[in-house]
């Protein structure tokens, strides 16, 4: 059978370098989107730092995932722009730019049957040909064990449940070993151990000095990983900063439209946002009982 052609293999490429911890990675200036007549994103000024965290939350339709496809330079700007690696992403090739920067979006899908293996070792595809191939079985045993999936590597992808194919899906991007981690909900098909498995992931790649931006919608785990939240609404940043400072209940309730309560956790001091909630029957139904 022919193999298949790497698209990234024998072009010239500019390696990435190693990125200073507190470094720009990722930033986006002045930034405004637009999906056909709609405005989605307007006036976003956001830098992503080597060796942090950095979530995006915000109610439904605020414009998160629109911000993460932007950094990724997977949608272009109206206006503004988005630097990767101190440069417009514009000025930098398809295959430079699979380099630098590792996608994941909210949904797995392939039309193929292909090996959880085979389809974690497609995130080595854009170091085919440069100088780091050889770190590539390395790389894709270390992203199946750290998303605990290497006791399936041999079952097909389309086999899999959702919750496991969503952490097959981040093993593909942790292979890729770039220097800025884009994740689009990567906890929403999730089970508790495996959600929490995926924020310390986050934690620990930012602790080798990756840049992680996370789009997330559980509060209680932006509090308690990110080094910085970035609360969306409407398509603007409304605060952005340690989750500590700005989960406030009157922020947070405005923005959901919810009223919300926001305590330190008893042990880590980290932020606990519970909706506030009446449980009590909204109709005295014992008039009704014999």
């Amino acid at each position: 059978m022919r193999t298949p052609r790497n698209p990234f293999r024998g072009r010239g490429r500019l390696l990435p370098a190693p990125v200073p911890p507190g470094s720009p990675v990722a930033e986006a200036r002045g930034l405004r989107v637009r999906l056909g007549r709609r405005p989605v994103l307007d006036s976003i000024d956001l830098t992503a730092y080597a060796g942090e965290v950095l979530a995006l939350v915000g109610p439904n339709g605020a414009g998160k995932s629109t911000l993460l496809a932007a950094l990724a330079a997977d949608l272009p700007a109206e206006s503004g722009g988005v630097r990767i690696d101190g440069r417009p992403v514009a000025d930098w090739s398809a295959a430079e730019l699979a380099l630098r920067r590792a996608v994941l979006p909210q949904s797995a899908a392939l039309s193929f049957p292909f090996p959880v293996a085979d389809v974690v070792r497609m995130g080595r595809a854009p170091w085919a040909g440069t100088e780091r191939a050889d770190e590539d079985d390395p790389a894709i045993a270390a992203a199946m064990a750290a998303t605990e999936v290497t006791e399936f590597a041999e079952r097909p992808f389309s086999a899999l449940s959702g919750g496991e194919r969503a952490r097959v899906a981040l093993a593909r991007v942790l292979a890729q070993r770039a220097p800025l981690l884009l994740l689009d909900e990567p906890t929403a098909a999730l089970d508790l151990r495996h959600q929490e498995l995926v924020l310390r992931i986050c934690r620990e790649r930012a602790a080798a000095g990756i840049a992680v931006v996370v789009v997330l919608h559980d509060l209680g785990l932006a509090a308690a990983y990110a080094d910085r939240a970035a609360v969306l609404r409407d398509g603007r940043i409304a605060v952005a900063g340690p989750p500590a400072e700005v989960f406030t209940g009157e922020l947070l309730g405005e923005v959901y439209r919810q009223p919300v309560e926001v305590f330190p956790h008893p042990r880590t001091g980290a932020p606990l946002v519970v909706p506030t909630r009446d449980t009590r029957p909204s109709l005295d139904l014992s008039m009704s009982l014999p």
